[in-house]
């Protein structure tokens, strides 16, 4: 019986990872926890915001933007940046604060399918999640499906939704400045704000701005040959 329900599992969640290389998705996990989450604590004034945008609807600007501040091995690894994952045991070991290793491909792993969290089953679930995207979805579906479920503001999720809270503009009109502070909210973006930047914001978004122009500009992000970067 636990051997059926298992392989039923795995089809399920197969077909529904491959489902979701067509069809935009109209919430994710993490949305979800969010509004509970709000119902739990009171937060009665509390308005989730979400607007897919598809690629071609998004300045080139905001995929590159992204991709230099979270994962600039983006388009080169297969859903693991090994060397990061190395680079953090050894931070651990030298006890030095826990730094994150996650992939773009891991968040969104995180983002559309699971809970916030540490333990060995949601990381392994991250890891499972991971390697079915990267091997049914092509890396653009991968980084349009980022920039449309990623928490850019309390309560606002994805660029669409960024774009009409913060600019006041389509995503389409983003300049790569505007872009960059995007990016630059993603570690934390509860407390950091786009439109009330910190000095903290800002320092991130100026060194965004230079890892974009050394990475080579918006072509960079589709590219498969590490030895054709900078």
């Amino acid at each position: 019986m636990l051997a059926v329900l298992a392989v039923s599992w795995l089809a399920l969640s197969c077909f529904v990872v491959l489902a979701l290389r067509f069809i935009p998705p109209w919430t994710s996990a993490m949305m979800m926890e969010r509004r509970v989450d709000a119902v739990l604590q009171g937060e009665k004034d509390f308005t989730l915001r979400h607007r897919w945008v598809a690629w071609s609807q998004v300045s080139s600007q905001v995929p590159l933007a992204m991709v230099a501040a979270e994962d600039q091995k983006f388009p080169f690894h297969h859903g693991f940046d090994v060397d990061a994952i190395q680079d953090a045991i050894d931070a651990a070991d030298d006890g030095k604060r826990l730094r994150g290793a996650s992939t773009i491909s891991q968040q969104v792993a995180k983002n559309l399918f699971l809970w916030n969290g540490r333990s060995f089953v949601r990381k392994g679930l991250e890891a499972y999640f991971t390697v079915l995207i990267e091997t049914l979805w092509p890396k653009q579906r991968i980084l349009e499906v980022y920039m449309n479920i990623a928490e850019l503001g309390d309560g606002v999720y994805g660029v669409g939704a960024a774009s009409d809270a913060f600019y006041r503009q389509s995503p389409a009109q983003l300049s790569q400045s505007q872009a960059a502070r995007l990016a630059a909210v993603l570690p934390n973006p509860r407390k950091l704000r786009v439109d009330a930047p910190s000095a903290y914001v800002q320092r991130r978004t100026t060194w965004i701005t230079q890892q974009m122009a050394h990475l080579g500009g918006p072509d960079y992000v589709t590219r498969r040959n590490p030895s054709s970067t900078r």
